[in-house]
């Protein structure tokens, strides 16, 4: 999702929790002042011991440090979004295994890095040297490939890039450790080939197609052409399909079922969550595709890919499930697992892994 949307009501949240900081503040503030006030207008102060004295000066400064604790303690409750990645601390070993018994053989990333120039900068694709993936699979590179910094020259990988033909925008890219059989670009259709949305890589035994679906947009005002797009990319699939198992992986652009995002109730005029995308999304599972995240995680809650950079998303978990690897059904006895990679940053989503046998 390239966004600007999502969270309109974690940003309202995080602004209530600072305002509730402020008036707590304040409302101690008011009965110090109030004390003061008192003081400075009486035009004749009665006689007090200086051990009442005493005693006064010591409720103000109790009530000033109240204040001063309340303020801090709030403040301290609103998380914070990371920006970097610990990545010594995270465990990216598996020892998963197929229906069979089989342990995976096959490992590929996909990860919408919402422009590698500023993934670089913020050290992201240190997560190839983590991950170790076979197949790795970006989207919004946003990049053309002269101007490609030399960090994106990795080491190991045959790097196959499909920049969009408007610079700065869209864009994919596929770094495969084995050289595919064939690698075709687009879905041979004019409209959207232009934007650098679909790499095909052709395996042995399957096809590898990253993508990166069109946004419907604020305001929704590109969801007629998002609606266009869901038909020519489902068939696109199928026709494969006649011929190997296929692998989708990328950004999909779209929180399927409720389970998928955060708050489900108050998004469905959203882009991503609209019933067309999520009707969308369902037809292609019909055609005898399956979600692997949800095959193997039915009912697991919380679990998102992308969060607005409003309102500390990322830290509350208000998020989007909106990356996903969809396999053809013949493929669902070689499904080992699938890891969404939240503790990853550097962009507005985060990494998912798919282990297969294969």
């Amino acid at each position: 999702m390239s966004d600007k949307k999502g969270s309109k009501k974690s940003s309202k949240k995080a602004a209530l929790n600072q305002e509730e900081s402020k008036d707590q503040y304040d409302e101690v503030n008011e009965v110090t002042q109030g004390h003061k006030s008192k003081q400075q207008t009486s035009t004749k102060e009665p006689e007090i011991t200086e051990k009442k004295k005493v005693s006064k000066r010591k409720q103000t400064e109790d009530a000033n440090k109240v204040a001063k604790s309340s303020k801090t303690a709030k403040l301290e409750d609103i998380k914070l979004n990371k920006t970097d990645s610990s990545y010594d601390s995270l465990d990216f070993t598996s020892s998963a295994t197929a229906k069979n018994g089989k342990k995976w053989n096959l490992k590929i990333s996909t990860w919408n890095v919402s422009g590698l120039r500023a993934l670089i900068k913020k050290k992201g694709l240190d997560f190839l040297k983590y991950e170790n993936p076979d197949i790795f699979c970006m989207q919004e590179v946003k990049c053309s490939t002269k101007k490609l910094p030399p960090e994106a020259i990795v080491d190991g990988y045959h790097k196959f890039w499909l920049p969009a033909d408007k610079e700065g925008y869209s864009g994919t890219a596929l770094f495969s450790k084995q050289k595919p059989l064939n690698v075709t670009y687009g879905l041979n259709n004019k409209e959207f080939d232009t934007e650098g949305r679909v790499i095909t890589a052709e395996y042995e035994k399957y096809f590898l197609v990253t993508t990166y679906v069109p946004n419907a947009g604020r305001g929704l005002v590109t969801l007629p052409k998002r609606m266009k797009w869901d038909p020519i990319l489902q068939n696109y699939l199928k026709d494969l399909d006649t011929k190997k198992p296929v692998i989708l992986c990328g950004d999909l652009n779209v929180a399927h079922e409720e389970i998928d995002l955060a708050n489900p109730k108050t998004n469905t005029k959203s882009a991503g969550f609209t019933q067309e995308e999520r009707d969308g999304m369902t037809s292609l599972l019909k055609q005898g595709f399956v979600d692997s995240f949800r095959l193997m995680y039915p009912d697991k809650t919380g679990a998102y890919t992308f969060w607005s950079y409003m309102g500390n998303a990322r830290a509350r978990n208000t998020g989007w499930r909106l990356d996903y690897f969809i396999l053809s059904e013949k493929l669902k006895e070689n499904l080992c697992d699938i890891i969404i990679r939240s503790d990853v940053y550097g962009s507005d989503h985060c990494p998912v892994t798919l282990l297969l046998n294969v």
